[in-house]
Parts: C-alpha cells; structure tokens; sequence
C-alpha cells in the first residue's frame, strides 16, 4: 500500500490496494486500517460517499481488487480512542482458544458458542474475530472467511493469510464449499419437502437490525432439507444453504412453517414457551459440519462439531 504523507491536521487520505489486500471487504479494510475510528462512522463514510474506490461510490460489501484507488475524506474524531481489541485476559476472550477445533498455518476453524458475534458492532464491543486478533497480536491477517448469525452455534472459519480467504471464499462463491446445519423445527417437516426455494429480501430497521422476508423482490434463495430425526411436536432437520443469505435458514423454516425453536426474530410464541419449559435457552441451530478443499495442501477437508450437551439433553427429552 502507498500511503500519502499524514500530518495532524485532517486531510484527504489515498490508498493503492496491493496484492496483500485483494478480495477483503471494504469494510472490514477500513476497520483496520482506520485503526480508532469508530466503526459507525466508517459506515456513515460509506454510505455518504466519503470512501471512493476509482472515483466510485461502493457498498461496504464492495472486494477490493489489485490496483483499486481509494480516496478517504478528511476524518474527524472527537475523542480518539485507542485500538478497541478486547482485553486478552477476558474469560469470554480467552475461552475462545479452547473451542478451535482444527488450526494450521494458514487457517484455523473453531466451534462458536451461542451468544457471541462474530464482530463487533451494533453496541457489541467486539466479537470473534476481535477477540481471536487480541489473543494472536502476532498474526496481523486474522479475517473472517464467513459469517454465521450471534445466536447461531457452530463452526465457523478464519483465515490467517490473505490467499487463504481468497482460496476459501471462492469457493463459498463457486458453491463447491458444503454447510450443513441441524436445526430443531416446530412440528412435523414434511418428508417430500426436500427443499424450499424462495427469494429473499434484506431490510434494515431504523434500530440498526436486518429484517429478512420472502418476497419477489428479493435475491434467489435455496435451502436443501433432510429430516434426522421426529420428535414429540419438533423435528431435528439437517439443513444445507446453497445459497448464503442473511437469517436464510431461519426464514426459510418460518415461510415453510415450522420455524426454528427459540428464534427471537422469526419464532412461534407458543412452540418456543413449550421449549424454553423443556429447558430450551437458545436459537436451535448449529452449524455442524463443514466440507471443503483446503486453500494449500487441495485436498477435501470435512470438519464436525457436535451439539452441546445441552442441546442434546432437549433432544433426550423429546423423545
């Protein structure tokens, strides 16, 4: 990257994107690289038009590509703050290490509790990929490979090297990358329904949440079912996006029917009061198992976390 010379007056600021940063997010650039900037304001900045990549306006999901220029207005911060990565010694920091389920050099996958984002945001302080750079300093490329909801359980992929990403998410973009979910449904899925295909359109509130809805407005989306196992009033059902959504698994249960149980946002009252009595405290849906070609040695990789006990102690009870 070649930076323009800085001086503590605010000023337009250029950047040349160089091979180091080619397929990252806009965004999650700007996060880093605007290191104290509140990331409010970095969204603000995108939204008005304030970062430009070749004299254009972008989304903050915008890939940057080799050569891209980026122009950043003058930013003004009231109070600077300091590098927000979370303390390392924070117990929910910490216990972090002890759900990696597979690390190498160029990747690590781990089994995401319940509960915890995966970034910062939105009034949260910091999330996985926050709390993974606080406990590495040393690995200065720690990115997301893809994204599972805060309530949503499971596996989840961060890569330490930029070919890695790119490696990875090329293949979530060319589908040859399989997620498989289990969920527990309301009621009894219909064995023929095999798979629901229905477009999705994302909102965002004037609270800052995403609302996701069927409608024929929205981007093409399919979701591949399997039932695992019928249950007193639920269903344990295997779920496979084939397309990768906001909330799609969820929405698509709800549009079907038979929503996910404990779903705050797109739940039944009366099935999740009926879970939360049987001990249920969570979204049931957990990422399960991950298969894919690994970004240097190519070749198949398939990972696998299971249920909490928790979770399975539900399942023992609805039997």
């Amino acid at each position: 990257m070649n930076l323009s010379e800085q001086t503590p007056a605010p000023k337009v600021q250029w950047v040349t994107i160089t091979d180091d940063h080619v397929g990252q997010r806009i965004d999650n650039f700007l996060i880093t690289f605007l290191k104290g900037v509140p990331k409010s304001l970095i969204y603000r900045l995108l939204r008005k038009g304030e970062v430009r990549v070749n004299k254009k306006r972008i989304k903050p999901e915008y890939k940057l590509q080799d050569g891209d220029e980026l122009r950043i207005a003058p930013i003004r911060v009231s109070e600077p703050k300091p590098d927000a990565l979370p303390n390392a010694n924070l117990d929910q920091v910490k216990s972090l290490e002890h759900h990696i389920i597979y690390e190498d050099k160029v990747m690590l996958v781990l089994n995401k509790p319940s509960g915890i984002a995966v970034h910062g945001g939105s009034g949260l302080n910091f999330g996985v990929i926050e709390a993974l750079r606080a406990l590495r300093p040393e690995e200065r490329n720690l990115e997301l490979v893809h994204r599972i909801d805060r309530a949503t359980s499971g596996l989840l992929m961060v890569a330490k090297k930029r070919s890695a990403l790119r490696h990875l998410q090329d293949q979530l973009r060319h589908k040859t990358m399989r997620k498989q979910y289990l969920a527990l449904v309301k009621g009894g899925w219909p064995a023929k329904r095999r798979a629901i295909q229905a477009p999705l359109l994302k909102r965002e509130l004037n609270t800052g949440l995403r609302a996701v809805s069927v409608s024929p407005e929205g981007k093409p989306s399919e979701t591949r079912f399997r039932i695992i196992e019928q249950l007193n009033g639920a269903t344990l059902v295997e779920a496979s996006p084939v397309t990768g959504r906001t909330h799609q698994i969820r929405v698509h249960t709800q549009y079907a029917g038979h929503p996910i149980a404990c779903d705050e946002r797109y739940g039944d009252d009366y099935f999740d009061k009926k879970m939360r009595e049987a001990g249920l405290d969570r979204l049931f849906l957990h990422a399960f198992k991950l298969k894919f070609t690994h970004p240097v040695e190519e070749v198949m990789m398939e990972l696998e976390a299971p249920l909490e006990p928790k979770l399975q102690k539900l399942l023992a009870k609805l039997r």
